[in-house]
């Protein structure tokens, strides 16, 4: 099933950097959901699997950033594709 997001959600793919998601893909219980997502320094889609995703630091949710994806912006600062925040 395709489920269409609107609005997009901020979210960060590891390895790939911040992104919106713009609709989820769920195969069934066997499988991970696939978030469509629009990379945004680079302007790609992927399809990212549910375990590489991770929301963005929200200050008004008190959500915190992920060291996960602190982990993921420092490895791609270093190989030159600067994440946005």
């Amino acid at each position: 099933m395709l489920t269409q997001l609107d609005p997009p959600i901020p979210l960060h793919v590891l390895g790939r950097g911040d992104s919106y998601a713009l609709a989820v893909i769920d195969y069934g219980p066997e499988h991970n959901l696939l978030w469509v997502t629009a990379i945004n320094e680079t302007g790609e889609i992927w399809c990212a699997p549910n375990p590489e995703v991770r929301m963005q630091q929200n200050w008004s949710m008190g959500r915190k950033k992920s060291l996960a994806v602190k982990s993921s912006r420092e490895a791609l600062a270093r190989t030159g594709i600067a994440p946005n925040g």
